[in-house]
């Protein structure tokens, strides 16, 4: 039997446990600095086994010695995002939560695969892999999934189809730079640009962009969490189930589309050693420009954790 532990009991991190507890792809430990929270949160979960129908151990904890030995790890720890606060106001506080966060997981499950969700995605992403000094295709970062699933949102509502029948990619950072690249984005192999006029279709790309602000400016309270667990655990089911998807993850990439040395959201395959390889494709030269922006920014983002974190 896998073993998944995920870091951080809030709405993320609790629903991300519940996600993988009903698909029964392992066992679950849930940990939190919260005292007794975790350990409550997974008795609800295992009670709601016999309900729905699953058998997975969950357990919570404050600590770490429950999750030794873990296959994944999923790290959601971190401030969420308040109303009109910017990505990069998180990333102090973030970072050390993070450093705090992997330093200690290294050492109990020196042969898990990392999965970050903490934001700044990408900066959070390279945070746990310099403290975790893990190899890079251990170190996955959660954002491309939730973007795309976001950009295949709009374009199904738009075009009033089912979202089963929509494909599309998004690459580059998480964030205002993210690159929604609409030739390889359709809708039963129909590409989007040939069903969507422009002008619709540049404002669903915006919306896509805004998608996490959207949902934290109706909330007033707190950030995405539904479909950000749902985004954590796809990746977690292609790696434990080795199904190799080819899913956009946040990756070391060092050649790729002309990036090295930055992790970036690029289409990824996911098996049972973590990322086994990047698929290139051939992007327009508009698309090519933005990715470059795109990764651009994640790495003046970078540079500024490690004048912040004193590396």
């Amino acid at each position: 039997m896998s073993k998944i532990t995920v870091i951080g009991g809030g709405n993320v991190g609790a629903t991300t446990a519940q996600r993988l507890a009903e698909k029964e792809l392992g066992d679950v430990v849930l940990v939190d600095i919260v005292e007794d929270m975790p350990q409550g949160k997974a008795l609800d979960l295992m009670q709601s086994g016999p309900v729905y129908g699953y058998d997975t151990k969950v357990v919570g904890s404050n600590g770490y010695d429950a999750t030794a030995g873990s296959d994944v790890v999923v790290i959601t720890s971190g401030i969420p995002r308040k109303p009109g606060m910017s990505r990069d106001d998180l990333l102090k506080t973030n970072a050390g939560i993070v450093q705090s966060v992997t330093s200690q997981v290294a050492k109990t499950s020196p042969n898990a695969i990392l999965i970050v969700v903490s934001n700044p995605l990408d900066a959070m992403t390279y945070v746990a892999h310099k403290v975790s000094g893990f190899p890079a295709e251990r170190v996955l970062g959660m954002a491309g999934v939730l973007d795309s699933a976001r950009f295949r949102t709009f374009l199904a509502m738009e075009l009033g189809v089912s979202v089963e029948d929509v494909h599309a990619t998004v690459l580059g950072g998480h964030g205002d730079t993210m690159v929604p690249v609409l030739d390889y984005s359709t809708v039963a192999g129909i590409p989007v640009g040939q069903l969507i006029p422009k002008d619709k279709l540049d404002a669903i790309v915006q919306r896509t962009r805004d998608g996490g602000a959207e949902i934290v400016k109706l909330l007033k309270t707190g950030s995405a969490y539904y479909a950000p667990s749902a985004s954590a655990v796809e990746m977690v089911e292609s790696i434990l189930k080795d199904k190799k998807r080819v899913l956009p993850t946040a990756v070391l990439a060092n050649g790729p589309y002309g990036i090295k040395n930055l992790f970036v959201g690029l289409p990824a395959v996911l098996g049972r050693k973590g990322l086994e390889r990047i698929i290139e494709m051939k992007l327009s030269p508009a698309e090519q420009a933005a990715l470059d922006k795109s990764a651009a920014a994640v790495k003046e983002l970078c540079e500024t954790v490690d004048k912040l974190m004193g590396w």
